[in-house]
């Protein structure tokens, strides 16, 4: 019967008949050697030499044969896999953010986890991590919200401009562009702005625009008039007047020689588009065409 040596030598060849192929693959190191020769396809060269490779496998079995097996090594892996995928799952879950997002001409109610609720204006985006919610009530906004916060712990509303942070229970914040403004409807609400913090009580307003701290007017409304389907301006520049129009009705403005600095004081209506256009020129003198979805503004 032939040899261990002269059976891997003929398999190295390719030379082994279907007998001896049979004696081969009972070697107790089969499978090792299968995978031995599969790496070393790798580096093989364009001449292959047959003894050299013999000379290779044999001297690595030897070696592997003289280094004991740690037969726990394979299960130890295993769990270390089923750990590391179980921590990432858990570090995605606990980083997860749950977000809403409106569209131009759309709003919408968020309830928070512990039945807090947001009403979001249009073209405005809320996040919050629900999985982390009982120990950090942080939500991230984007555009405008009202927000109707429950008591617990601290809330925080994150902008991109400033900080929001929740003494009371009613307010609402607007970050548009190079606008920051906070109006407080019931409690207390603190703004953070350039690392300081300004208190405001019911019917107060924090607005900062351009990065220029604006006068503050008092608030009388018991809520913010978009939430009523209106919008409210009170000496605002028209170019914030327009941008919020198309926000709310989803068209384009063209301005044909107007002035966008102008300040503008009224409101136009979410439900109409007629009536909101008359509102929004005939305090200025403008006249207005439309066609299809692109609304022109031009001055007399």
């Amino acid at each position: 019967m032939m040899n261990r040596e002269e059976l891997i030598s003929k398999w190295l060849d390719n030379a082994l008949t279907d007998q001896e192929l049979k004696a081969f693959k009972a070697l107790e190191d089969y499978e090792d050697l299968i995978k031995l020769n599969t790496h070393l396809q790798h580096f093989k060269a364009t001449d292959y030499d047959t003894s050299e490779a013999l000379d290779t496998v044999l001297t690595t079995i030897r070696k592997e044969k003289t280094t004991p097996k740690i037969h726990w090594l394979k299960p130890f892996l295993r769990i270390a896999a089923v750990l590391a995928i179980s921590c990432s799952v858990y570090f995605y879950m606990i980083t997860l953010e749950t977000q809403i997002t409106t569209a131009v001409a759309q709003k919408t109610t968020v309830t928070l986890p512990d039945a807090s609720t947001v009403a979001l204006n249009a073209n405005s985006s809320l996040a919050y991590n629900k999985q982390r919610w009982d120990k950090t009530r942080d939500v991230t906004l984007k555009g405008e919200a009202f927000f109707k916060v429950a008591k617990g712990a601290t809330f925080n509303v994150i902008t991109n401009l400033g900080q929001v942070t929740v003494y009371g229970t009613e307010f609402n914040v607007k970050q548009r562009e190079h606008a920051f403004e906070v109006i407080c409807y019931e409690g207390l609400v603190g703004v953070t702005y350039n690392a300081k913090e300004v208190k405001l009580k019911p019917g107060e307003r924090f607005l900062v625009h351009n990065g220029k701290l604006q006068a503050k007017d008092k608030e009388y409304r018991s809520a913010p008039s978009w939430i009523h389907n209106e919008s409210e301006f009170k000496s605002s520049p028209f170019k914030q007047v327009v941008a919020t129009f198309e926000q709310h009705y989803g068209v384009t403005i063209v301005l044909n020689t107007v002035d966008t600095s102008q300040l503008f004081t009224g409101s136009f209506t979410h439900d109409d588009i007629e009536v909101a256009l008359q509102s929004i020129t005939l305090p200025l003198q403008l006249k207005y065409t439309i066609q299809n979805n692109t609304i022109t503004l031009t001055s007399d």
